[in-house]
């Protein structure tokens, strides 16, 4: 049959040939319902038309991303991408997450960058950053920005001035704080110091034995000539007595200067 199964779009007249010929008593429950709405007999996806601005050329080549869906893009995204861009340690806060009914959005009122639904974040700054460009006239994108971003370091230096204060006046009625997070980081890592530092230690002393045997096989006690030995001094007085004296000619008429 080819390439291509048509079994499912011949079943009607299959089962027409077999009643005909009485290899089937009955007509099936689907007989009439198919013979009806016959199946399509399109068996290729057509390709959807793409409409454009400008003509463009045939492509030759099928696109491999033709049923992929499309990306789809906010005018919110470039301004999020700027802020977090220059402040990337904001995606290192907490946020909460949660809503009420699903609205909140819908009540903010950006005309002021604090809102009462949620905390002030990088979101603050780029939903009024939107505002100001839709609702102040002949405003840049710079000038919004640097707007809600001011806005928004004023609010930020505030909340920390009110939690110093907060703190200052706990600590006054006798609360007590636990450690901090910079001084559990610092004893963490003078903790880890101290391990490479013994470490250290004990591979640069196992390194210097390795090296000192390496390059002395006889210790120097045993290289010491003891001055008591009678058999170095015997070996001593035959050295001597070879050793001419002095005006004396050595051996092969070579004279010996003193």
């Amino acid at each position: 049959m080819g390439r291509y199964d048509f079994r499912a779009h011949r079943v009607l007249q299959a089962a027409t040939q077999q009643l005909a010929t009485a290899r089937l008593s009955k007509s099936p429950p689907w007989y009439n319902v198919v013979g009806s709405i016959p199946p399509p007999q399109i068996l290729v996806r057509t390709q959807p038309i793409e409409h454009h601005d400008h003509p463009r050329r045939p492509q030759i080549k099928k696109p491999s991303k033709l049923f992929q869906p499309r990306t789809i893009k906010y005018e919110e995204d470039l301004l999020r991408a700027e802020f977090f861009r220059d402040h990337p340690w904001e995606l290192a806060r907490p946020r909460v997450v949660l809503e009420n009914d699903g609205k909140d959005g819908q009540r903010d009122d950006w005309s002021t960058i604090e809102q009462e639904s949620h905390s002030l974040n990088g979101e603050s700054v780029v939903q009024r950053q939107m505002w100001l460009l839709h609702n102040r006239p002949n405003i840049t994108k710079a000038e919004a920005y640097d707007q809600a971003r001011h806005e928004f370091y004023e609010r930020r230096l505030q909340e920390d001035v009110e939690r110093r204060v907060a703190k200052e006046e706990a600590l006054a009625t006798g609360a007590y704080f636990g450690k901090s997070t910079l001084q559990v980081g610092m004893e963490l890592e003078d903790r880890m110091f101290e391990r490479w530092k013994e470490w250290a230690v004990k591979e640069t002393t196992e390194q210097a034995q390795k090296e000192a045997a390496a390059y002395t096989s006889v210790s120097n006690e045993d290289m010491v000539i003891s001055g008591d030995d009678s058999e170095t001094e015997a070996a001593m007085a035959d050295v001597d007595d070879s050793i001419p004296a002095q005006g004396q000619e050595a051996a092969g008429s070579m004279p010996v200067h003193p």
